[in-house]
């Protein structure tokens, strides 16, 4: 269960002006949002670099918090943008880059069926809608109508891509030898 009582009091004391309350919310809510971000992008220094764009959007948009309402929806919901805009960006510059390019390298396997693998690498494989919902669920530890909220969703949505990412999940577990 997530202490939402105590972000709220934290949110709304920022939203006042109490810098004590936004250092409390940075640290305590910046792993969270930087795991979000790393689930999708390989780099450490584009997760960092979204991380910070999400606390400079917070600031600039902290009024629009609702006090009593869960923190945590409000907060990925701008995250979630944050990442939209990011990917938005980076694939007109990539595809610019790409016609630049005359033979595109190839990458290697990332590992050995039966390596050990972390969270985002397991995650890769699944549509950016599964592994935000699954992220959400599974490592933020969010609600279904928490991240139907920060989705702009509804639940019903939510539980079908959550199902069709943990089927997704179990066949590739089950391809590199893991527990079905």
């Amino acid at each position: 269960m997530h202490p939402d009582g105590e972000l709220e009091t934290l949110m709304v004391r920022y939203q006042e002006g109490d810098f004590n309350a936004a250092t409390a919310l940075i640290q305590r809510l910046s792993p969270q949002i930087h795991r979000f971000f790393g689930v999708q992008f390989t780099s450490r220094s584009s997760a960092d670099d979204l991380l910070q764009e999400t606390w400079l959007r917070i600031h600039e948009v902290r009024h629009t918090y609702r006090a009593g309402e869960p923190v945590l929806p409000w907060l990925y919901a701008i995250a979630r943008h944050i990442r939209v805009d990011h990917y938005r960006k980076s694939s007109r510059t990539s595809a610019r880059e790409d016609s630049l390019d005359t033979v595109p390298e190839l990458s290697t396997a990332s590992g050995t069926p039966g390596a050990t693998q972390t969270i985002e690498e397991l995650l890769k494989p699944l549509p950016e809608s599964q592994r935000e919902v699954v992220e959400m669920l599974k490592i933020a530890g969010m609600s279904l109508e928490e991240v139907a909220r920060a989705t702009s969703s509804t639940v019903g949505s939510v539980k079908q891509k959550a199902h069709r990412a943990y089927e997704k999940l179990r066949q590739c577990l089950s391809e590199i030898g893991g527990p079905p």
